[in-house]
């Protein structure tokens, strides 16, 4: 594997060279394994420089996450979040880096070197409510799949005010919050706990009026952003296939696994390409169908990835190369917030409904 940095290897730029870069501004070297302590203060850093999804640096941003997942796949599953909650809160007027705080964050003690969570998902049985009474905001409930909540600093949470859900700034060492340590017996992603987390009267900040986090447009580019992680986590995969096809007993069946995959890669970067580029010059598309399309079109790249790296590789690499076995746990682990035949029923909703269907 190469030198622990972001490289121009894995990049979403067709003409891109293949020398190793560093871009301007980021720290160049990835953490590997699961330090999550080191893993979010690199976050941290690389967060203070890094492009803001929707300031029209979308495709900077995908190229980070990518390179980070193309040397440690857990790495880029902290940093997309924490820089996907950064966006939001630049959408909102709010830079961390300046005075502009106009939701108040620093209330919760946010400043520069807060790490941040996005909790957005729902499950049943389970449910936030926002209340606001003559002290400020407070929130009720639990959240589940609240990933290394016992571990950073500040969340983004959704929670429903009325039949509505807005959106809330949460210090996660703030009282009445109170992470669960568990179940989690995962051998992908051993390290980035993903429980749910109680709220009992928890101090809260909005930010953003009611149904905007869910309505903004941002909200699709979050999900693309996943897709860049995924892809730049199999091309990780690629890598072992062209090593295993260079070798002098490689045979034909070696050079077919290694070609699948590269094409399946190859038109998932087309696609992660093409998306950055509408995202960036705002075309007059729908945000949600382009985003169902590249996630699909990601999540199959990369499930034909691990598959055909199974069969062409065997059990040997699983067994006794700890960091393609960790990758390949990892990734198989990330690709599930991808709900297979649910999200391609929405995406087949989406177009019959959508003006863009063509």
């Amino acid at each position: 594997m190469p030198e622990s940095r972001i490289t121009a290897r894995p990049t979403l730029a067709p003409d891109a060279g293949s020398a190793p870069t560093s871009p301007s501004g980021y720290p160049s070297s990835v953490p590997t394994g699961d330090d999550i302590p080191a893993i979010l203060a690199w976050c941290v850093e690389v967060g203070r420089t890094a492009p803001r999804v929707g300031d029209g640096s979308i495709a900077a941003v995908w190229e980070l996450l990518a390179g980070a997942a193309h040397r440690n796949v857990a790495t880029a599953r902290v940093l997309e979040p924490h820089l996907d909650a950064l966006g939001i809160l630049a959408q909102t007027g709010t830079d961390l880096n300046s005075e502009r705080d106009p939701w108040a964050l620093r209330s919760l003690g946010v400043d520069d070197r807060s790490s941040w969570g996005v909790f957005a998902a729902e499950g049943p049985g389970m449910r936030v409510e926002a209340r606001e009474d003559a002290s400020g905001w407070t929130l009720d409930g639990t959240k589940p799949w609240c990933s290394l909540a016992a571990d950073v600093s500040h969340a983004l949470v959704t929670a429903f005010v009325g039949d509505e859900r807005r959106l809330f700034a949460v210090s996660l060492a703030a009282e009445g919050v109170s992470p669960h340590h568990g179940p989690w017996v995962a051998r992908g992603l051993p390290g980035i706990v993903s429980a749910p987390v109680d709220f009992t009267r928890a101090a809260a900040v909005p930010v953003g009026d009611v149904g905007w986090y869910l309505r903004r447009p941002g909200f699709a580019w979050g999900g693309m952003s996943v897709a860049a992680c995924w892809w730049g986590g199999a091309v990780g995969l690629r890598d072992a296939l062209a090593e295993a096809a260079a070798a002098e007993h490689a045979d034909q069946v070696a050079f077919v696994h290694l070609g699948r995959v590269d094409t399946a890669l190859w038109a998932a970067r087309a696609v992660l390409s093409e998306a950055a580029d509408l995202v960036d010059r705002r075309a007059d598309v729908d945000m949600r169908l382009l985003a169902e399309r590249v996630r699909t079109i990601t999540v199959d790249a990369a499930t034909l990835t691990l598959a055909e790296a199974d069969a062409a590789l065997g059990p040997r690499p699983l067994v006794a190369d700890e960091q393609y076995a960790r990758r390949v746990a990892d990734l198989h682990l990330y690709l599930r917030q991808h709900h297979g035949l649910r999200d391609a029923a929405r995406l087949g909703r989406l177009v019959l409904e959508s003006e863009d269907a063509q």
